[in-house]
C-alpha cells in the first residue's frame, strides 16, 4: 500500500492547496490541519480514503468532551474517517491487510525521565495557554494533558500487543505527537519544551512496521532496527509555518511505500 501523509498545515493561518499524490492508495492526516475545522473541507471527495488523527490545535478554545463527538461528526460529513484509540484493518489492491492503530497520544512529559518531568510540565504551560482548551469545564493544564496521554498510552500498548492471528499482515501506527526523541525538531533539541512534542514510546516502536506522526514542524524519515524483521520506519510529513521558513523543503506529494508483503524473515 502506498500512502500520502500530511500534517500541521495550520490552515487557520496558512494557505495551502492540497493535491492527491499520484499512485497513493490512502491519505493520512496526522493532525493540526485547521483549528477552525473549516479547512478540512479541502479533503472532501478525495479520490482515495482519508484517515485522520486529531492534533492538539483541533481543540483550540474548545471543551474536549464536547469537541470529540463534534469533530467526529464533522469529519464523517466530509468523508474523512477520524480515529481515536481505534484500530482499523484495510486491504489494498494486492490483498495486503494493514492494521491502522491510531490515537492523538498527547504529551505525558516523560520524555526525559521522572527527574525532569516537573520541568517539562512547567515548560508546557506556554503552549497550553495558547491552546486555551478545557476538559470537564476546567483548563486543560499539563496534569490534565498527562492524564489524557497516559490513557492513550495504555490503549496503544495493549492494542499493539494483540497477536495478529492471521487478521493483518502489517501494522501502521498513526499519532499526532512524536514517538521518540529522535523525532525532535533539530532547532530545539533536548530542551524541556521538547517533551511537549515527543513521547518516549521507543519501546513500542518495534511493534509497528510503520509509524506516522506530526506535531513537529519539520520532516523525518528514519528507521528503527528490529532483529529478524524489517526495520520500523518512522515518518513525519509536517508542513509547518511558511512565515517561519518551516515549509522549506516540504514535499506535499511524497509517496510512502509500504512493502506489499512484510516477510518476518527479512531484515
Amino acid at each position: 500500500m502506498r500512502l500520502q501523509l500530511l500534517s500541521d498545515l495550520h490552515l487557520e493561518t496558512e494557505v495551502f492547496s492540497p493535491r492527491p499524490t499520484p499512485g497513493a492508495d490512502l491519505l493520512v492526516l496526522a493532525g493540526d490541519i485547521d483549528a477552525t475545522w473549516q479547512g478540512l473541507s479541502l479533503f472532501a471527495d478525495w479520490p482515495v480514503p482519508v484517515l485522520m488523527v486529531a492534533g492538539n490545535h483541533e481543540f483550540d478554545g474548545r471543551e474536549l468532551d464536547e469537541a470529540w463527538p463534534a469533530l467526529r461528526a464533522h469529519c464523517a460529513g466530509l468523508g474523512i474517517r477520524l480515529l481515536e484509540r481505534e484500530s482499523l484493518v484495510l486491504t489494498d489492491a494486492q490483498g495486503q491487510r494493514l492494521r491502522f492503530v491510531a490515537t492523538t497520544r498527547w504529551s505525558d512529559f516523560d520524555l526525559f525521565g521522572p527527574t525532569r518531568q516537573p520541568q517539562a510540565m512547567r515548560a508546557a504551560g506556554y503552549f497550553l495557554t495558547l491552546m486555551a482548551a478545557t476538559r470537564g469545564g476546567l483548563p486543560l493544564d499539563a496534569a490534565a494533558m498527562r492524564e489524557e496521554s497516559l490513557a492513550c498510552r495504555r490503549w496503544l500498548a495493549a492494542t499493539l500487543a494483540e497477536p495478529a492471528q492471521g487478521r493483518w499482515d502489517a501494522t501502521v501506527v498513526v499519532t499526532h505527537f512524536g514517538p521518540s526523541l529522535r523525532s525532535a525538531d533539530p532547532r530545539f533539541g533536548a530542551q524541556p519544551g521538547t517533551a511537549s512534542f515527543c513521547n518516549a514510546d521507543d519501546d513500542l516502536l518495534p511493534q509497528a512496521d510503520l509509524w506516522l506522526h506530526g506535531h513537529l514542524h519539520c520532516r523525518h524519515d528514519y528507521r528503527i532496527d528490529r532483529p529478524g524483521q524489517r526495520p520500523t520506519r518512522v515518518v513525519c510529513q509536517a508542513t509547518g509555518l511558511a512565515r517561519k521558513g518551516e515549509a522549506t523543503g516540504f514535499d506535499p506529494l511524497k509517496l510512502i511505500d509500504l512493502p506489499e508483503r512484510l516477510d518476518p524473515r527479512q531484515s
